[in-house]
């Protein structure tokens, strides 16, 4: 339903899943400060780890790592 819903909108993202949308409703409450295991419960999981799978925060790379390529 998401990935139809998607073309129907318009938005080709490769991959695109319900996995898609939890994982960044996790993301942006961890980021925005909230706790892990709140996040568990509003997710419904019965495990933090399952929770922490979810979590994307630690995929963002810093401009500071970036800038250290020199071409």
């Amino acid at each position: 339903m998401v990935r139809r819903r998607a073309r129907d909108a318009g938005i080709a993202v490769p991959g695109l899943c319900n996995h898609s949308l939890r994982a960044t409703g996790i993301t942006a409450y961890i980021a925005a400060g909230g706790a892990l295991e709140t996040a568990q419960t509003i997710a419904g999981h019965a495990s933090p780890r399952t929770t922490q799978l979810y979590d994307r925060t630690g995929d963002e790379i810093a401009l500071d790592e970036i800038e250290r390529i020199i071409l």
